[in-house]
């Protein structure tokens, strides 16, 4: 095995993170007009796909902390993008929607978000994408056993 097939292994965590910056920097620049940044869109993305969830489903659903979760669900209240209701099983927690604002600016979005995932698949072929998903799935499931096992 060569020097660069070696680094390139043990590489794989930072290219994903090099490629995943990339991308948020350039839906970060199509979306900058509307004043979110990508983590606030698409928790707010997830709102709307499923209105009136808890903090820790939004948090499980777009793989964020409790704390960043919250950071966010503020900034979005601030923008009057979401409001946040009492539970009514638990009194302790509330329940989240997307306001008239906050739906009209995913409505305008989508399409800019779409644009993204076809800018990346411009650079292979739609059998490599496939396989290209299948695999960050697999690798997401497997590390997140390896974490699930380390936190029992």
């Amino acid at each position: 095995m060569t020097n660069e097939h070696r680094e390139q292994e043990l590489a794989v965590g930072f290219i994903m993170g090099m490629t995943y910056r990339r991308i948020a920097a350039l839906l970060q620049h199509r979306i900058k007009d509307y004043d979110v940044t990508p983590e606030q869109w698409s928790v707010l993305y997830q709102i709307d796909q499923a209105e009136g969830l808890i903090q820790k489903e939004i948090a499980d659903r777009c793989g964020k902390d409790k704390p960043t979760t919250t950071r966010i669900l503020d900034l979005l209240e601030s923008k009057a993008l979401i409001y946040k209701e009492t539970g009514k099983q638990d009194r302790r927690s509330f329940v989240v929607f997307s306001t008239e604002r906050g739906k009209a600016l995913i409505r305008e979005t989508l399409p800019i978000e779409k644009g993204i995932t076809d800018e990346v698949k411009r650079c292979m072929s739609d059998e490599e994408y496939r396989i290209l998903l299948d695999l960050l799935d697999r690798i997401h499931r497997h590390i997140g056993e390896q974490l699930e096992r380390r936190e029992s």
